[in-house]
């Protein structure tokens, strides 16, 4: 109900804070989130899909700081 009162408002917020909403019903639950949102958690899902890339990401994640090259090092 409250959703339905407050749809436009609920959906702008859950855009511009990226901020999921739970609605509940009486034949069960929806989670409402911003395009942005999907769109990373489906490339997560991807590319910890592929086994060697689930390995790179972890050994990323484990190296630290103090390892790594400053982003301003970088020539993009």
């Amino acid at each position: 109900t409250n959703f339905r009162k407050n749809l436009f408002a609920m959906l702008e917020q859950t855009i511009k804070y990226n901020e999921t909403v739970n609605i509940s019903t009486k034949d069960g639950n929806v989670v409402v989130m911003s395009e942005e949102d999907y769109r990373g958690m489906v490339e997560t899902l991807r590319l910890l899909s592929d086994p060697s890339m689930k390995e790179k990401l972890t050994e990323g994640m484990q190296t630290p700081l103090s390892d790594c090259v400053a982003e301003s090092e970088i020539e993009w």
